[in-house]
């Protein structure tokens, strides 16, 4: 090739290449809006210095909707799995309880107390799918693994949507929710299966929902009332959130071994701490809910290196997991 030809496709090729470097998100804290099926919904980001496109975290808030707070929360685990962090906010207006911490999935008449299932495409799964997509497209990195963690409201979403989503993160972490989505059939919704149409609420269904990779994360000072959900069927599952964790807990692990199931779900606590995400999240336990296969391995020996992200590289962390 002529050398000025050469240099004439070299300057075209170079705003480029450009471009592709400055591809993603800004390094450092910055907020965003994308378009997730038609909703604009507001992303507070971080991005660590380290980070090389190795994975994404999406940290679900609580119910006081403190997206930024949550960042902040959330940075530290970040900064350990290299990874790009995002913290979508559901803001009350928009998303009233039954659309953020029961995931959209259905509501009742406040007239006859009828159950209405909403379309699939409408429910607030759905919305967090797409902001994946969008970052993920924003990132140019269509399959880039993602973990899902979220603290008290945004717990109740995440079990929620993991049972009746389409999502597929390498792990879902619930950290101290207020009620949980009981695997049972007899147990209303939304605090358990009871009352959704057949196919909403079959074996099947129950079954997938507890092979999936849950990492259940308990402060065992979680024992107060504040902001905790008195209906009857969250007093059912227990006195306050830590009861309420380790009953449901248990209460899945015996449906699945009397099913002859796979129990993918996983319990660590915290000791001493109590309804506080910046605690929960403070703590290195945090990092093993995470990433519980890697801290077992790494207990046995196993060679770290054939683990995915965000297993790679991560070494094990006393904790105490029931």
């Amino acid at each position: 090739m002529p050398a000025r030809a050469l240099c004439l496709l070299l300057a075209c090729a170079a705003p480029a290449l450009a471009r592709n470097a400055a591809a993603g998100y800004e390094a450092g804290d910055s907020t965003v809006s994308v378009d997730a099926l038609g909703t604009p919904i507001e992303l507070y980001v971080y991005k660590p210095a380290a980070y090389r496109g190795e994975g994404l975290v999406v940290s679900l808030h609580g119910l006081a909707r403190n997206a930024p707070g949550y960042r902040d929360h959330t940075r530290a685990l970040a900064d350990e799995l290299r990874a790009l962090l995002v913290v979508p906010l559901f803001d009350r207006m928009r998303f009233p309880t039954w659309r953020y911490q029961r995931a959209g999935i259905a509501r009742r008449d406040p007239a006859t107390g009828a159950l209405h299932v909403e379309p699939a495409e409408r429910r607030t799964g759905e919305l967090l799918r797409a902001i994946v997509d969008a970052v993920r497209t924003e990132e140019r990195a269509p399959s880039m693994p993602y973990v899902l963690i979220g603290h008290s409201a945004g717990a109740q979403f995440l079990l929620r949507a993991t049972a009746f989503g389409r999502l597929e993160p390498a792990r879902i972490v619930v950290a101290n929710p207020s009620s949980w989505l009981a695997p049972s059939a007899a147990e209303p919704f939304p605090y358990g299966f009871g009352g959704l149409p057949h196919e909403m609420a079959g074996e099947d269904v129950i079954r997938r929902y507890l092979a999936r990779p849950v990492s259940v994360l308990l402060g065992t000072a979680d024992t107060g009332s504040v902001d905790l959900s008195m209906a009857a069927g969250a007093r059912r599952q227990g006195e306050h959130r830590y009861a309420r964790g380790t009953n449901v807990f248990d209460a899945a692990a015996a449906t699945a071994r009397s099913h002859g199931w796979t129990f993918g779900w996983r319990r660590l606590e915290i000791p001493g701490v109590g309804h506080s995400a910046r605690a929960m999240y403070a703590s290195p336990i945090a990092l093993r809910a995470v990433c519980p296969d890697s801290m077992e391995g790494s207990a046995r020996g196993d060679k770290e290196s054939a683990q995915p992200w965000p297993c790679v590289g991560k070494a094990p962390t006393p904790a105490r997991a029931p």
